[in-house]
């Protein structure tokens, strides 16, 4: 299947503004390779839901392409497109998801937004996901709530048995503050912390108040403490926040259930079916589900000028995002769905309260209508990116926890499997909702990437090289770069060793480095466009492009024999930044295990 077809993307080569306002002019630009050649080239876009087109124009031409060109007013808040070539045979369609010979339907369209767009921070930001209670502790001694198990540092967890969720390590805020230094070493930009609310739990997903900051990190002048230390070390740092549920200590849920003429009883949904009573995230009584039928509620959560989105990014807390736990299931109940309606406000005081904030939402589905462009800036980007590189990746377990929501063992898929699932989940979303998702190999929701990998270090470096040059926010859970393991969600919450590093990957640490530092400074990975170019079952290679440098990323996942030519492509090696030396426009990738390399091209 050859994979030279006619090219756009939402990057800067081919869109002149990638968050206009109605009326603006925008430029379009659509690149034909040269074994093409069509008579026309249109753009059909829609005028207040009505198709329209305009014929384009040759902007240059080269040996091996021709670039077509068409200015076009953006008179819509979404402006849909697709282009169409016409010549003596016929013609054919290019949507998001590539070139058709047949009449296509509008779901795959290209689409461009007319608001404001993402920070512009997050575009070379590489964050680091922090799970507090078991990255690092200060010597702070604490009274320990009834509900917590006391663990040593470095025992293992438990996992699926009674204790789970309720082991407690006693990392805290200081100990992250004490480790900004390892952080900045290893060239972290932004930290992503899961929630640093009081609970009942470890996990803090359940949230007895999202007023204050649990007194078991440190309270919040250890959050201000690691907030200004932070910054002061050039990083950015977000929270996680659960809009979908609160926990069963919550005050508003116990008020709710003493007495019904409370005020909070309208922030639920009561069902004198459940055992409880009320309605819980996935049956539990433990996370009661919030109503967002209220506006009590919502003004609570994110619509007053004090509420509990904004609060948090103003000083003296000063975050600069969230992370919006399960956001695909927020405002959704049976027959009511509020989810666009809710996502929509709460993007809206964020803006209003710190325009530079990044709104990222854990979505498990893929709706596109939920990365529309004017509620979350992006997802974390579980369904394109994880999940296909884990099932691409995977060296199948009994132990490991299915990542793909299915019955059974994870899937295994060959390479094109693997590209499909990922194209098809950037078509038919805007440009920039993809390269505001956040891209990740695992989480502390999932098994660790050595794991995934059966421990081979040479796969878990080609899929961290996929991780930070594929267009998105990478984001690397800590421990991940030292080899930490984990086969399931609980299981990957480990601890890091600080005292004995020699239970370190020093190897891999020192690779994880390499590739940091190359997806922080080059910027066809900040601002690039993708262009898949080579797909076989065991190997991948794509283009990243951007007005001042292209890239060529070739990632295999085992032994391998790949021959590439980018002589159709009008490029040959330039230099080669990580991985394997290679030179001219032929190359012949040989490998006896998975490798993966970053050529600068010419």
């Amino acid at each position: 299947m050859s994979l030279l077809h006619p090219h756009h993307d939402g990057s800067e080569l081919y869109v002149s503004n990638i968050a206009p306002q109605i009326g603006d002019e925008v430029e379009f630009k659509l690149r034909v390779p040269a074994v093409f050649s069509p008579s026309k080239v249109f753009i059909r876009f829609f005028h207040d839901g009505e198709p329209r087109t305009r014929e384009m124009k040759i902007d240059k031409t080269a040996a091996t392409e021709t670039w077509w060109k068409v200015k076009v007013e953006v008179l819509n808040q979404t402006f849909h497109y697709r282009f169409l070539l016409e010549d003596n045979q016929g013609y054919a369609w290019v949507n998001g998801l590539g070139l058709f010979n047949h009449d296509v339907t509008d779901r795959e369209d290209f689409q461009l937004v007319a608001n404001n767009a993402h920070p512009q921070w997050v575009q070379s930001a590489v964050f680091y996901q922090i799970f507090p209670d078991r990255f690092a502790k200060s010597d702070a001694i604490r009274e320990l709530p009834s509900w917590a198990i006391p663990r040593e540092w470095n025992d293992l967890p438990k996992g699926r048995d009674k204790s789970t969720g309720v082991e407690f390590y006693g990392g805290d805020f200081p100990g992250i503050t004490s480790k900004i230094p390892y952080m900045k070493e290893l060239g972290i930009s932004a930290i992503y912390f899961t929630p640093a609310f009081p609970s009942r739990s470890n996990h803090r997903y359940d949230a007895t108040s999202f007023d204050e900051i649990d007194p078991l990190l440190g309270g919040a002048k250890a959050l201000i403490d690691f907030s200004r230390a932070a910054h002061k070390a050039g990083m950015k740092i977000m929270g996680d926040l659960t809009t979908n549920h609160c926990g069963a200590g919550h005050r508003w849920i116990i008020n709710a259930l003493k007495k019904k003429s409370a005020p909070e009883r309208e922030f639920f949904y009561w069902d004198k079916n459940i055992k409880h009573g009320y309605v819980g995230w996935w049956g539990l009584a433990s996370l009661p589900k919030l109503n967002y039928a209220s506006t009590k509620l919502r003004k609570l959560m994110f619509s007053g000028p004090n509420s509990i989105v904004r609060k948090w990014l103003r000083p003296p807390f000063n975050m600069d995002g969230w992370r919006i736990d399960v956001g695909n299931m927020t405002g959704r109940y049976l027959d009511q769905d509020l989810n666009q309606e809710i996502t929509r406000e709460i993007r809206k005081a964020v803006d209003e309260s710190k325009p530079d904030v990044w709104l990222v939402a854990e979505n498990a589905d893929h709706s596109p209508s939920d990365l529309d462009g004017f509620g979350w800036h992006g997802t974390m980007n579980y369904n394109g990116f994880a999940r296909p590189l884990v099932n691409w990746f995977n060296r199948p377990s009994a132990e490991m926890a299915n990542f793909s929501g299915l019955p059974g063992k994870n899937p295994r898929f060959d390479g094109a499997g693997t590209v499909a699932v990922m194209r098809a989940f950037a078509a038919g979303i805007p440009w920039r909702s993809l390269v505001a998702s956040m891209v990740l190999l695992d989480s502390h929701d999932t098994a660790r990437f050595k794991s995934v990998v059966g421990g081979d270090r040479k796969a878990h470096i080609a899929a961290a090289t996929m991780l930070l040059t594929y267009p998105g926010v990478p984001s690397i859970f800590a421990g991940d770069e030292l080899g930490l393991e984990g086969m399931w969600g609980e299981d990957a919450r480990r601890t890091i060793n600080w005292d004995d590093l020699s239970t370190w990957d020093m190897t891999l640490l020192e690779e994880f480095k390499k590739l940091i530092a190359i997806r922080k400074d080059r910027h066809a990975l900040i601002n690039g466009g993708l262009r898949w170019v080579f797909v076989t079952p065991d190997a991948v290679a794509f283009i990243r492009e951007s007005k001042k440098e292209s890239l060529l990323i070739y990632i295999s996942r085992s032994a391998t024999s790949s021959k590439i030519n980018l002589a159709p492509y009008g490029y040959s090696i330039a230099e080669t930044l990580f991985g394997q030396p290679a030179n001219g426009s032929k190359l012949n990738i040989k490998s006896k295990d998975a490798t993966s390399a970053i050529w600068l091209l010419k």
